[in-house]
């Protein structure tokens, strides 16, 4: 999707022994329709476009509020961009952009990781200068676990008074949809809860790798596709697992708070993309936990 993406504006592009190499005069502006919803695709192309000669259009963009805030960014910085947020978007190509200063939106996807840690541990956990408007879809099915949810303005608390969380069925779609990428934290939360869950990927192939290192620790799991069905069990139990990809080491994370004896995470160099100081942070909710060397 990216390289065709990029290819469609003029880019020439070349993939040789697994390494892409691209060049490019001054892009032209085209149509893009992309077959399938891509929000890395879309910001590629959105910022490729942005400096491009005449006009992109780019059909079945992704919807997510990243797209949003690229855009925003981009247009502070002398983008011409109309319809970031919904299913087309148009560019018009600048000469150049110029310095701005800009706010990052809040990773909902942080939020939402902490938001989990606390449901599953039965606990109480609150986070600040989250977005809430942007989390709907992941506090709607943190509320049918069973948790408290309260929103004030940037906080969001969630609040299971000591309860066992409910099994949640789960279905990731693209933005406003469930997204994917909390998918693996819910998969950790229904590993332990009360009840029999459904979780359907219906965005990314292979990602149910984290299934088998949650076995490891007990988990009561059965594939079959892109169609996961979690069992509650009482407990799990601590065990050496290794992490294959991002958001699947921050569940195996969460599954490790709340197993019995002592959980022991390799490979953890994928968490840190997506999360900073995550042992830091969960050791200052009252964690048991620290980094190894």
């Amino acid at each position: 999707l990216h390289i065709r993406a990029l290819e469609a504006l003029g880019a020439r592009i070349t993939v040789e022994h697994g390494f892409i190499k691209a060049s490019a005069g001054r892009l032209q502006g085209a149509h893009v329709c992309f077959e399938t919803v891509s929000v890395g695709a879309t910001e590629n192309l959105l910022m490729a476009a942005s400096l491009a000669r005449g006009t992109t259009v780019i059909d079945n963009a992704a919807r997510e509020p990243e797209i949003v805030d690229l855009a925003d960014c981009l247009v502070a910085m002398g983008a011409d961009i109309e319809g970031a947020g919904s299913p087309r978007i148009v560019v018009r190509g600048v000469e150049r952009l110029h310095g701005a200063r800009h706010d990052v939106v809040a990773d909902r996807i942080e939020a939402g990781t902490f938001l989990v840690a606390g449901a599953i541990t039965s606990g109480r956990v609150t986070v600040t200068h989250a977005r809430p408007d942007t989390m709907d879809a992941v506090l709607e099915r943190l509320a049918a676990a069973g948790a408290e949810v309260a929103v004030d303005g940037d906080r969001i608390c969630v609040d299971m008074r000591g309860r066992r969380p409910r099994a949640v069925d789960i279905t990731t779609r693209p933005h406003p949809g469930f997204p994917t990428d909390m998918q693996a934290q819910f998969m950790a939360l229904d590993c332990i809860a009360e009840g029999v869950a459904t979780i359907d990927e219906t965005i990314f192939e292979n990602r149910f790798m984290h299934v088998n290192e949650l076995m490891r620790l007990g988990a009561d799991i059965h594939i079959d596709g892109n169609r996961a069905r979690v069992t509650g069990v009482e407990r799990l139990s601590g065990a050496p697992v290794m992490a294959t990809d991002l958001r699947a080491s921050a569940s195996l994370v969460l599954a490790g708070l709340v197993a019995e004896g002592e959980t022991v995470i390799d490979r953890i160099y994928h968490l840190d993309r997506g999360y900073e100081h995550i042992e830091r942070k969960l050791s200052g909710l009252g964690a048991r936990i620290r980094r190894i060397d």
